[in-house]
């Protein structure tokens, strides 16, 4: 069988197919003495992946197998046409997630242990239902718990081959990133900081101005008292002065006056009195 041939009979199937297709359901399909092999399977679908380079759509190999899927940059556009809205999913149920896609396999109780907290049942039987884990053994010790760990349908999720394509713990900043499409709710949200924020920044200026009051007061009274104390000043020179051109009268009309003779008894000269008259 030819390449061409090959490679339109594995584009078909891929795009009939409910799933991903892995290279022994393809050979399945074809009748035993016209199976092609995985050697060509794989040749039709190197040549597939190429003519969808400029497509819509692109191969992809997931854990389950082969698809052929809706390129990630278009679906902000084409996810428009269903109105359902992607699941919301809690914090605590990505971290049980993660604990087991880490740290498989691993018992409900390590999980507990890890995270500090009991883990809800309804966790572990919403995580059974999606079929994204399951129960892959039981550890040897009294009570025998069971052991949990992810399946293909995790991985074809999120788009893993492997769980080797997981992100180092290193690698991770924040369990929001994990899957873009799943929508957090916070218990505060960001705007309530920032009103606070605002109403901080509209108060500090009336803060401010209620300071700066008392200075302005204690100013204007020195500016006001200012004048009462020039006057004060100046009516004490002015006395001053009065004083002084008094004291300088007396002593002009001392020195003016004769001076009186006196006999030697210590009386005064009749002639003197005589002149005085």
């Amino acid at each position: 069988m030819e390449i061409q041939t090959l490679k339109q009979i594995v584009e078909g199937v891929l795009l009939a197919a409910s799933g991903p297709m892995n290279l022994n359901q393809i050979n399945a399909l074809f009748p035993d003495d016209e199976k092609p092999g995985h050697g060509m399977i794989k040749e039709a679908l190197a040549a597939l992946d190429a003519d969808l380079e400029e497509r819509a759509v692109q191969l992809v190999e997931v854990g389950s197998g082969y698809r052929i899927q809706i390129r990630a940059s278009l679906m902000p556009v084409i996810s428009q046409l269903w109105s359902e809205k992607p699941p919301r999913y809690s914090r605590a149920m990505l971290e049980t997630l993660a604990i087991i896609a880490y740290r498989q396999p691993i018992t409900r109780g390590d999980i507990e242990q890890i995270r500090g907290v009991a883990v809800s049942s309804n966790i572990l039987r919403t995580l059974q239902e999606r079929d994204w884990i399951k129960t892959v053994g039981h550890r040897d010790v009294p009570g025998r718990p069971e052991l949990l760990g992810t399946t293909k349908v995790f991985l074809d999720y999120f788009n893993l081959r492997s769980l080797d394509q997981l992100p180092t713990l290193a690698e991770i900043k924040d369990i929001d990133n994990l899957e873009p499409e799943l929508e957090l709710t916070h218990p505060t949200r960001p705007e309530d900081a920032t009103d606070a924020t605002q109403s901080d920044a509209a108060a500090a200026p009336e803060l401010d101005q209620a300071e700066s009051e008392p200075e302005d007061r204690e100013d204007m009274s020195h500016e006001e008292t200012a004048p009462d104390e020039q006057e004060d000043d100046d009516t004490s020179e002015s006395d001053r002065s009065t004083g002084d051109s008094e004291i300088e009268a007396e002593q002009e009309q001392e020195s003016e006056a004769p001076p009186k003779r006196e006999n030697e008894d210590g009386e005064t000269d009749p002639t003197d009195r005589e002149s005085h008259r």
